[in-house]
């Protein structure tokens, strides 16, 4: 009971942070310089038409009227229509958002598959040459932005040696090359988290005391230690994970990859404003979703946090 007491608060305070990021998403549309429908339309366009379009997305209303009716239709489902593409905004999100998720959870992947193991043995060998080497490959990751790094994997796995695709979506395949150019960044962080946290768990009371009960050393690093070292890592994952669907617009682009990120970058470059506040609704409340998700991670994990 007091675990879903402590659910259910947490519940609650998602509900002004829901609040905010809707609220922030519908003024969007109205801090852009200028008069955005004007700059939808393009220079030259007739006073007829922009009092239609004005009219279309409503803006021709007082702005509380403007706000109630936008909460209306995001509960609902209806985020307005894109102008350039002709379709609405709910379905062009919900098609591409797949693709977002499945990059994302691929890189979130192939970072704890990497960071895990390394900060684990840097941990246990700590000072020596396995600790100094994976201190250098963390930092080297950290000082390769995806930018750089998505071109140079095309250039040397896809075009010299032709062993993974250039661009697209299809198999796994397609999936690899983005997914190591945006787990890379974060593998390096969660590395050096996974140490520190290690070190500080392997030197608690209770692993001298599980040590001294004759335990294998692999029951107490992997059991024992491991489990809470990673707390404050999980609180970094959900941290990053908002980092990770904002560097998606970048490694989406560079490998073409038809998610969310890629559709924002259309949306903004063809001043679909509509399109880009559901673009970017989709992201935020992704982001305070995650977060949820992590409080009751921390209580699965940890059960002094559950009780």
């Amino acid at each position: 009971m007091r675990a879903l007491r402590s659910l259910i608060m947490r519940l609650v305070y998602t509900i002004p942070v829901v609040w905010l990021v809707v609220t922030l998403v519908f003024l969007l549309i109205h801090i852009v310089p200028g008069d955005p429908v004007e700059q939808m339309l393009g220079e030259g366009a007739r006073a007829q038409d922009i009092a239609a379009l004005r009219h279309a997305y409503g803006l021709d209303i007082p702005l509380g009227q403007q706000y109630i009716r936008y909460w209306r239709g995001a509960i609902h489902g209806d985020l307005g229509r894109s102008v350039r593409l002709n379709d609405t905004v709910t379905h062009l999100v919900l098609t591409r958002y797949p693709y977002t998720l499945e990059l994302t959870a691929a890189a979130l992947t192939v970072a704890l598959l990497l960071s895990i193991p390394a900060g684990i043995s840097a941990a246990l060998h700590r000072g020596r040459w396995k600790d100094n080497a994976v201190g250098v490959i963390s930092l080297l990751g950290l000082s390769f932005p995806g930018f750089a790094l998505g071109p140079i994997l095309i250039l040397l796995v896809s075009i010299k040696l032709g062993w993974l695709p250039v661009s697209g979506a299809g198999g796994w395949d397609h999936l690899v090359l983005p997914a190591i150019t945006m787990g890379s960044a974060l593998a390096a962080i969660l590395t050096r988290m996974v140490r520190t946290s290690m070190l500080e768990e392997l030197g608690q009371d209770y692993i001298r005391t599980a040590r001294a009960k004759g335990l294998s050393e692999r029951t107490v690093v992997y059991k024992h230690a491991l489990r809470n070292a990673m707390i404050p890592v999980l609180t970094l994952i959900g941290l990053q994970f908002g980092a990770l669907l904002a560097g998606a617009i970048v490694t989406e682009t560079i490998f073409s990859w038809p998610g969310l990120g890629r559709l924002t970058v259309s949306a903004i470059s063809n001043r679909d404003y509509a399109l880009v506040q559901g673009c970017i609704l989709a992201v935020g409340l992704t982001y305070v979703l995650v977060n949820l998700l992590t409080d009751v991670l921390y209580m699965v994990v940890n059960p002094r946090i559950r009780n």
